[in-house]
């Protein structure tokens, strides 16, 4: 398939000339879509929501050894595209990464906890310029230092340097422009002589399965690079956030995970266990009690996808057109969640109804309403990375 050749270096082209005051791009997300699906609003922000359906696709996948023996390259035999049905636009839930993924990349983005943030397009911003925005930031750090910026990191450190590099294979279609990995290193001032850098500060843009016609509509000389994920000392976090701000005329702003897409996590996940052992479905609720009460709520994996295959029994039903499209919608996740809320009340008698959702770990992964991921299985990055990108395209200022 032609999708699936080896992906290039690119910042996706544009050939749309708009005139403006300044380089900053405000453009709602909202102003570039459809009518609104049946999911609930972002609070404050735009009148688009998350999309009601996402697709559920069973992946056929062919292993092919690399002449590397720690890598291994995969093949996924799906389309890729988003497709549409009845109106509604439905998502691959489980992806594969696809060829030629750098292995120490793909070790450093699961197993690490990352906060999230939300990143508006960069101005003339360029895959092609990597070395040179190493240089740029290093020189950036550097500076701060030398102006009294704190910057005890693990203990003393004698300087630091800055890689740019790009992580191929994760770009979904040929509108996502390639995820940029940023590590920061650094030598402990006592340490031998021989002794190598060590990585003190990590970080990576992302845009996967970004709006089509978002993407398309931005101006000539913009890089639509939405989700920002960063592991480290928070002053490295502000130091490399501000240099980007400054450099590319850009802004971050905080990425909570909402309620709603928590249960989307929950639900994507557990449809997940029959070909990757969840262990357990681990949800913890804050109830507004005086003091807040805290509730988890761990539930065993095969209860669990039981009660998620007794709330598809009836999509499973329905005409074959919607059945082989597998899509999942928000009712199924809201009654897979009121069913795990009403087995909880029958037991405990609290109405988890009246709290709120703070944070879903299974083995795939966790994630934490103050905007906190953790990835732990490769093979359902790009699942998670989609709506998640999605999530930080809708929190962007208007």
């Amino acid at each position: 398939m032609e999708r699936l050749q080896s992906s290039v270096v690119r910042t996706p082209p544009n050939s749309t000339v708009v005139q403006r005051r300044s380089k900053s791009y405000r453009q709602s997300y909202r102003s570039c879509l459809g009518a609104p699906s049946r999911l609930g609003l972002t609070p404050g922000l735009t009148a688009r929501r998350l999309n009601s359906s996402r697709r559920a696709l069973k992946s056929h996948v062919i292993t092919v050894s690399h002449t590397n023996p720690s890598l291994t390259i995969f093949y996924v035999l799906l389309n890729l595209q988003r497709e549409t049905l009845n109106g509604h636009v439905f998502y691959p839930v489980l992806f594969l990464l696809k060829e030629k993924v750098n292995p120490e990349h793909l070790a450093l983005l699961v197993k690490t906890e990352w906060r999230l943030s939300y990143v508006t397009p960069l101005h003339q911003f360029r895959h092609t310029q990597l070395k040179r925005y190493s240089r740029q930031l290093s020189a950036f750090i550097a500076a701060e230092k030398q102006q009294g910026v704190a910057m005890e990191v693990e203990g003393s450190q004698s300087g630091f340097r800055v890689s740019f590099s790009v992580v191929q294979g994760l770009a979904a279609t040929d509108d996502d422009a390639e995820t940029v990995l940023i590590q920061i290193y650094s030598t402990p001032v006592f340490a031998r002589q021989d002794e190598p850098q060590k990585s003190v500060w990590s970080g990576w843009l992302t845009c996967i399965n970004g709006n089509p016609e978002y993407l398309e509509s931005l101006p000539k000389g913009f890089t639509c690079l939405p989700l920002f994920g960063g592991s480290g000392a928070e002053v490295l976090t502000s130091l490399v956030k501000s240099w980007f701000q400054r450099t590319f005329d850009c802004c971050f702003g905080p990425l909570e995970i909402n309620h709603t897409s928590l249960q989307w996590l929950a639900a994507l996940w557990t449809n997940c266990h029959t070909e990757s052992n969840l262990q357990h479905l681990k949800m913890i609720w804050t109830l507004p009690v005086v003091p807040p009460l805290q509730v988890t709520y761990t539930v065993n994996p095969q209860d669990a996808w039981e009660l998620w295959m007794s709330v598809r029994k009836d999509r499973l039903e329905r005409t074959e057109e919607e059945a082989e499209a597998g899509s999942i919608d928000i009712e199924e996740v809201v009654r897979f969640v009121q069913g795990l809320k009403s087995h909880f009340y029958r037991h405990f008698r609290l109405d988890l109804s009246a709290g709120n959702l703070n944070q879903v770990s299974t083995t795939l992964g966790s994630a934490k309403s103050s905007g906190k991921i953790k990835i732990s299985n490769s093979r359902y990055m790009i699942t998670t990375l989609t709506l998640l990108t999605e999530c930080a395209l809708l929190k962007m200022p208007i």
